[in-house]
């Protein structure tokens, strides 16, 4: 077995009961599949935040990949926080401090320990916000403390089995928007219908992001000319959810790409 696995395996076998923040992505997955083999099913529960702007499909990807694990789920409703209905440059700390104090509360509620959240070493070498908010609330993250990038948690993923190795990263919706534009749910349902038309095409590493008018189509690089052979579907899918102009970003996908104060 990896040798990182057994660490961070290890370094649970003494949290006695713990809730996972779970996302049903790759990371929290594995911190799931790691808990459970340290302390056994009884002793772990999965919680998933469910928030106005996250990709409905990862709250069903949750609830199924809890149910094959074997392992208590609860699903936990979160309205907008404050200060986050502009979008600021801020809202992943926003987003995060609210949600797991919600998190928590609900853990300590159903008689769990500690609060885990899967943020791995990549994450906390980038310094991103949302890692203070776990700071500042005790929030275990035991990849950060074992050394565990992302590349570990996919290869561990996969010699453990898990379907959620070769799984792409996903975001929050309010990522496909500009800072300081006002959010509204009807923008947020068009980018995610926009999106879902295009993984249906099987497009991967997907981006729909929002202009106003203007749709910028992020795919992986490796797609971008199979993208532009569908332009003709494709745009007219997209503007038939009301946007006025396409058009594919040449760069391909890129994280964050919306965090330039420029776009």
């Amino acid at each position: 077995m990896d040798p990182r696995f057994q660490a961070v395996v290890e370094s649970l076998r003494n949290a006695g009961s713990v809730a996972v923040a779970f996302s049903g992505g790759v990371d929290s997955t594995l911190l799931l599949a790691c808990a459970r083999e340290a302390l056994g099913a009884e002793q772990v529960v999965a919680l998933t935040a469910v928030t106005p702007y996250m990709v409905r499909q990862e709250i069903g990807d949750a609830v199924v990949l809890a149910d094959e694990l074997g392992l208590r789920h609860e699903l936990v409703e979160m309205d907008m926080p404050a200060g986050m209905e502009d979008n600021p440059p801020d809202r992943c700390y926003r987003c995060k401090r609210r949600m797991y104090e919600l998190l928590r509360e609900r853990a300590e509620l159903l008689g769990h320990e500690k609060l885990l959240d899967a943020s791995n070493l990549d994450d906390a070498e980038r310094n991103r916000p949302a890692l203070h908010a776990l700071r500042e609330l005790g929030v275990g993250t035991p990849f950060i403390q074992q050394g565990v990038d992302k590349d570990g948690v996919r290869a561990i993923s996969q010699a453990l089995g898990l379907p959620t190795w070769r799984k792409p990263s996903n975001a929050c919706l309010l990522t496909r928007l500009r800072h300081n534009q006002p959010v509204s749910m009807r923008e947020l349902q068009r980018v995610e219908e926009a999106e879902r038309l295009l993984i249906e095409r099987d497009f991967e590493s997907v981006r729909v992001r929002s202009h106003g008018n203007v749709a910028r189509i992020e795919v992986a690089p490796t797609q971008r000319e199979r993208l532009v052979r569908q332009a003709d579907e494709v745009g007219e899918a997209l503007q038939g959810l009301g946007f006025r102009h396409v058009c594919l970003d040449l760069f391909g996908y890129r994280q964050g790409s919306m965090d330039d104060p420029s776009a």
